[in-house]
């Protein structure tokens, strides 16, 4: 891990604690519980590795979706992430995006992000192919759709930052978004785990 990367994570919990009370502290809820009007069982993604996931596979449980990188002041959630992985891989399959869409805090490619996920957070959960997360034309299908209301139901919120989080329940229903500034082991993270 380099110098940078070695601050940042020394940073995060000071990151996490300034940043709380800020728009990156957001979340956003289904309160309607509205059904997308595209099928997100219908959607796939390929993984970093190169084999394809059909997210047809992921029915039954929840699913949290999470745009990544490796050089920002949030890249501490990646142990956070891999602790909710442990905690609840019967009943939840959390999947990371990585995206150097926010101040290029994510050049590396696949094998290095990979590589640097395991080595430094021991991250056992998957992650997809680099992709585009903001709202253009080479956004990645999945953020097209978690963004856009006419295909998940209700949200037209893309992310904030790097490591923000949408969370789908069993049923392929998108029903939270939760900005960067709150941690995968939050109360209100684990709340919307238990409805």
């Amino acid at each position: 891990m380099d110098l940078k990367k070695r601050i940042l994570k020394m940073l995060y919990p000071l990151i996490m604690r300034l940043s709380k009370a800020s728009a990156k502290g957001r979340v956003l809820t289904n309160e309607k519980k509205v059904a997308p009007a595209q099928p997100f069982y219908n959607l796939n993604t390929v993984l970093n590795n190169g084999k394809p996931l059909e997210f047809s596979q992921l029915k039954g449980k929840k699913v949290l979706l999470v745009n990544t990188a490796s050089n920002c002041g949030y890249t501490g959630q990646y142990e956070e992430l891999q602790q909710l992985h442990e905690q609840k891989k019967d009943s939840l399959v959390i999947i990371g995006f990585p995206a150097n869409d926010f101040k290029e805090q994510e050049k590396d490619n696949d094998a290095d992000i990979s590589q640097f996920c395991q080595v430094n957070y021991g991250v056992t959960f998957p992650l997809a192919k680099k992709s585009v997360v903001v709202k253009n034309e080479n956004q990645n299908q999945v953020y097209n759709w978690l963004s856009d209301a006419r295909k998940n139901g209700w949200n037209e919120h893309e992310p904030d930052w790097n490591f923000s989080k949408y969370l789908l329940d069993e049923n392929g229903v998108l029903t939270h978004y939760f900005g960067p500034a709150v941690s995968p082991l939050s109360p209100e993270v684990q709340e919307a785990l238990k409805q």
